[in-house]
């Protein structure tokens, strides 16, 4: 049963059209990766569940509920955690503190929630009192995670987040993102390295100027002549 489903998606940002009747699911519990050339929509893609884009056509389907064109701070409401690939963290803020700043909406920071976080990225745990712009972009990016985790979300989006790490950390960020999605919450990544993500992921699509162009499981998209050679550098 899809938890997400896209169809027919038109979006953009004002009247830049960049997406174009893109369809797209995630099961519940399912590893979803989009790749694609640089400038093919896929950061658009998932912008657009979460309302961060101009809704122009189709519809975004979350847990049954039409979410098509909702706005952001409706949309957390509803299950979904979206981690951006680019200022994810409130830098002059704690370790800490943007861990219970994930938990905005609730009453109180829900103490299970913020040790699950700490039990899977324990590193967070050991600079709990660390301001956060002064952490290495791996540990940056953890904390990302964590804050998003915080509400314990049905589906996670991530966007990238391996840009920009060293190459000893990107195996590890995975390894985490596994952890994440074996917990039992679905993830949708964007993610340029698309080899490494298309080997973790259970499925994956490909779009190229803002359409789809293939969908398979990861496996099958990694072993296709054409997507490897188009996409994947031969």
């Amino acid at each position: 049963m899809s938890l997400l489903e896209v169809r027919g998606l038109d979006a953009g940002y004002g009247d830049l059209q960049i997406l174009t009747d893109v369809d797209l699911d995630v099961d519940d519990e399912e590893y979803v990766t989009i790749v694609g050339p640089n400038g093919a929509g896929k950061s658009t893609v998932m912008k657009s569940v979460f309302g961060l884009t101009t809704h122009m056509g189709g519809t975004v389907t979350f847990a049954d509920e039409d979410i098509s064109g909702t706005k952001p701070e409706d949309v957390i409401h509803k299950g979904l955690g979206y981690v951006p690939q680019n200022e994810n963290v409130f830098a002059e803020l704690s370790v800490q503190e943007n861990l219970e700043m994930g938990a905005y909406i609730l009453d109180e920071v829900p103490q299970d929630a913020l040790r699950t976080v700490y039990d899977r990225f324990p590193i967070l745990e050991e600079r709990r009192d660390q301001r956060a712009g002064t952490m290495s972009g791996g540990q940056r990016q953890m904390l990302a995670m964590g804050r998003a985790l915080m509400l314990d979300p049905e589906l996670l989006l991530l966007d990238e987040p391996s840009a920009g790490l060293a190459p000893d950390l990107v195996d590890e960020m995975f390894d985490k993102i596994d952890e994440i999605n074996g917990s039992g919450t679905a993830i949708l990544m964007v993610e340029q390295n698309a080899k490494e993500a298309l080997r973790r992921c259970d499925r994956g699509y490909v779009l190229a100027n803002g359409r789809n162009r293939f969908e398979d499981d990861g496996t099958a998209l990694l072993n296709d002549d054409e997507v490897r050679r188009e996409f994947l550098g031969g």
